[in-house]
């Protein structure tokens, strides 16, 4: 079965390109390398283009058999001051996509969600039918693409499966992939990168929350495991003619300096602290509730804080000069491309 990854060239979808080739699938990436890397999928068949080219998709789509969706923009705290290009990278493109799809005849779609639909819930662990209340752009995105999805599985047949992430973190333990961003957010990679030095510290966004230590707590998953996770929802695609969304997380929640004091027994280096004031969207705590996931869709974590940091530490100390130039790379990556329009010459044979 061909597998089209839309946005396969970034942190997560490079990881589930991986998993789905040892798994006999043939991932196709279609990506527009404004934050993905060629080195990361260059084993597969790659295309250049973008969501929002209708014409390009309808061409590409014509060789697959189903479709996985993990291209966005994906920052809450820019989401809030942004939403105008949250909702027309987030929504508009995307279901520029979704349409394509739909009028390819292809029937099975794997949509890229987040825990950040649920907003700041009243209890915890989160299981799937707490009322999603996003709390930014970014999760209102997520949110109002699951309802598109379905509307469309409802109208036209379309089947899917959202899967709600709660924080993907960690790298391939093969040492081949990891997080690589120009502009990094996330908690774990900061930290790792204060550590080597390449940041003078790190930033706790508010202390005084309702929690034991001040700072929010969030559930942290492994990247390998959200990629099984995928593989398993294509099969469960290929079995059932049901829609369903899941939740993707550990249950088990570790606070912000926990994870800081976590990372510094790792690495065996200190990690200064700076307490700034809290960031609007932030929600103080997010655990998942894995039950469901683990008895439709078979799938649990089977990695835990430790491995995430580890894998993630290794990652970093094998790769920091080419984190350095990584938005070097990402520019001249797109640069090697032809524009939209020659559809054969966009082809890299898998190798």
């Amino acid at each position: 079965m061909r597998v089209l990854l839309v946005g396969g060239a970034g942190y997560i979808g490079s990881h589930v390109a991986l998993r789905l080739s040892e798994r006999g699938y043939m991932p196709v990436i279609y990506d527009n390398f404004s934050t993905g890397h060629l080195r990361f999928v260059d084993r597969f068949e790659v295309i250049y283009g973008e969501m929002a080219d209708y014409e390009c998709l309808r061409h590409v789509l014509k060789n697959v058999d189903a479709v996985m969706h993990f291209a966005a923009r994906a920052y809450v705290g820019e989401s809030i001051s942004k939403p105008r290009e949250y909702y027309a990278t987030n929504m508009v493109d995307a279901l520029t996509l979704l349409n394509a799809t739909v009028d390819a005849g292809i029937k099975k779609f794997i949509f890229s969600s987040s825990c950040a639909v649920y907003g700041a819930p009243e209890r915890v662990p989160i299981t799937e039918t707490t009322p999603r209340c996003p709390m930014s752009s970014y999760g209102q995105t997520k949110a109002a693409f699951e309802d598109a999805l379905k509307s469309y599985s409802s109208a036209y047949g379309l089947k899917f499966v959202a899967l709600r992430y709660f924080n993907a973190a960690g790298a391939d333990e093969s040492g081949l992939l990891g997080e690589l961003r120009s502009t990094e957010t996330h908690l774990i990679p900061l930290v790792l990168k204060a550590a080597l030095g390449r940041f003078p510290e790190v930033s706790i966004y508010g202390n005084d929350y309702e929690t034991p230590d001040g700072t929010c707590i969030r559930d942290y998953v492994h990247v390998n495991d959200l990629a099984s996770a995928h593989v398993n929802a294509l099969d469960l695609l290929s079995q059932t003619d049901e829609s369903d969304v899941f939740n993707l997380g550990t249950g088990t929640g570790f606070s912000v300096s926990e994870v800081i004091s976590a990372a510094e027994e790792i690495s065996s280096l200190h990690v200064k602290r700076r307490i700034l004031p809290r960031r609007q969207g932030d929600p103080p705590i997010l655990i998942c509730d894995g039950a469901y996931a683990e008895t439709k869709l078979r799938w649990s974590p089977q990695r835990n804080l430790i491995d995430i940091l580890r894998t993630a530490w290794n990652w970093q100390l094998a790769n920091t000069e080419v984190a350095r130039f990584c938005d070097v790379e990402c520019r001249a990556a797109k640069d090697e491309w032809p524009g939209p329009g020659g559809f054969a010459k966009q082809t890299i044979p898998a190798i």
